[in-house]
């Protein structure tokens, strides 16, 4: 049985079967939402850290912004921790202590605690909990407290929750007072901070996640996402991604229906910077691949237009591949987060595939398919694909729609397809082979298996003959035996 493209992306998975097969459709969608959570450690980490160390703070003032001691970066890590352990001690006793000058006596131990937990690419935070940082952190977080103190504290609890997944649990207690200071009261700073904080929280897992929305979470961040302030709402952004990433819709769509934030979302898709753009490019990611209800209200805006405007104006490929070959991770800038949010939007009714085809998106995912990095060109396919299927009715294939896969062959992706079946990467394999499927099917006139011979596709896919993966050896075998198979050529 051929694979067939599936409805919404979210992540590589075991199974391309689309939702027409009814023997197996309800699990495609289970898989879809289950692999929601682990876009985190698939891809999001190759962009930047599910979970972020925060080394230089949100605030402007002079003070909070202490720069990092290359020398400690070589100590031992037993001097750190020994460090850590003096710090807590000093901390507690600044607490304890009501004399002159208490304040800013706290202030100071939050920021020396803070400073040994941001400058080590591992941070002492097993020190720093052993020694008891946690209830001490959190009682800093008191109401009334100055700013100053508050932001000390949030940091410090940002990259504790950046750390190990206990110790990013150790953090439940500090959660309400964390979402408190999220709020509309709280001034810009401390709020950025405990909402990056929160981020980490719910970068962990579902667990974490849930806990985070049943205390509240989600309005006040939205919230912070609405203004035009850049820092502040691409830290809201950010953690809003890793708040709603499912498999539960029940968040995204939640999100969306908030006063202003498909407003917002637009706004700033369309006039952001990069950075902000590409984090609220995200939320968009898991707003339309876990909501149709998302789906539904931003296929109505002009969303659409935005993101093919992204497409050409973006100079972020220029900058992808230097990140990529530094870091050997998956860097991404607009053109991909655009990419995906486009293959959900893809994935729905024949009218929005219809836009997208007449769009000038389709020339720039086609040469993207071509010149782009490997991942960006594995998302571009997905976009493609979708162009040309349309739901089946009732159980089996989907249906083609025709004169999009003409339109697209003709403009020259068959190639760009061919290339991803010769890959060792499975599932770029597998994007590959449902395309040439599509193309051997439904091009008029039997035109396709000429059409795949000539792009060296006969080739491509007599590799897959002996090739470990059972599905995709009976995916190619199939279709070589059934389009080239002892009759083929005998009336050319």
């Amino acid at each position: 049985m051929l694979c067939l493209w599936r409805t919404k992306i979210i992540v590589v998975g075991d199974s391309l079967f689309k939702e027409g097969y009814s023997s197996i459709g309800s699990v495609a969608v289970q898989r879809r939402r289950e692999h929601a959570v682990t876009v985190g450690k698939e891809r999001r980490e190759a962009l930047m850290r599910t979970k972020r160390l925060c080394r230089v703070g949100v605030s402007s003032d002079e003070n909070a912004d202490v720069p990092v001691d290359d020398d400690m970066m070589d100590e031992e890590q037993s001097v750190l921790e020994d460090q850590t352990l003096k710090a807590v001690e000093e901390l507690k006793h600044a607490i304890g202590y009501q004399g002159k000058g208490a304040m800013q006596k706290r202030v100071n131990a939050l920021r020396e605690l803070r400073r040994l937990l941001s400058k080590s690419e591992y941070p002492p935070v097993e020190a720093a909990l052993e020694a008891g940082a946690m209830p001490t952190l959190v009682q800093c977080l008191s109401f009334g407290s100055p700013d100053e103190q508050l932001l000390e504290a949030a940091w410090c609890l940002t990259n504790i929750a950046a750390g190990q997944p206990e110790e990013t649990k150790a953090l439940l207690p500090a959660l309400p007072l964390l979402i408190a200071h999220i709020g509309e009261k709280s001034s810009l700073p401390v709020a950025e901070q405990c909402a990056w904080a929160l981020g980490n929280v719910a970068g962990e897992g579902q667990e974490l996640r849930n806990i985070l929305l049943s205390q509240g979470a989600l309005q006040p961040l939205a919230r912070m996402m609405l203004p035009n302030k850049g820092s502040t709402v691409r830290t809201a952004a950010w953690a809003l991604s890793n708040l709603i990433k499912g498999p539960d819709p029940k968040a995204a769509t939640e999100l969306i229906r908030i006063d202003g934030v498909p407003d917002a979302i637009l706004r700033h898709m369309k006039k952001g910077d990069e950075e902000l753009a590409t984090e609220v490019a995200w939320v968009v990611v898991y707003l339309t691949a876990l909501s149709n209800v998302a789906t539904s209200m931003l296929a109505k805006t002009d969303l659409l237009q935005i993101l093919v405007d992204r497409l050409a104006s973006s100079n972020s490929l220029q900058l992808l591949i230097p990140v990529l070959r530094s870091l050997g991770n998956l860097v991404a800038g607009d053109s991909y987060e655009s990419a995906w949010v486009l293959s959900n939007i893809a994935a729905g009714s024949v009218e929005h595939k219809k836009l997208i085809r007449s769009s000038e998106a389709v020339l720039l995912l086609i040469r993207l398919l071509s010149t782009a990095p490997f991942d960006i060109r594995k998302e571009v396919a997905y976009v493609l694909g979708n162009l040309c299927v349309a739901p089946s009715e009732g159980s089996g294939r989907p249906n083609l729609i025709v004169e999009h896969l003409v339109s697209l062959v003709g403009r020259g992706c068959l190639g760009g397809f061919v290339d991803l079946v010769k890959s060792a990467d499975v599932e770029a394999a597998r994007l590959g082979l449902q395309f040439l499927e599509l193309v051997l099917r439904g091009m008029p006139n039997g035109e396709g298996p000429k059409l795949v011979e000539a792009e060296d596709g006969i080739d491509a896919m007599e590799r897959f003959q002996f090739h470990e993966n059972e599905d995709l050896r009976n995916m190619a075998n199939e279709l070589v035996d059934k389009y080239f198979g002892e009759d083929y050529g005998i009336d050319s």
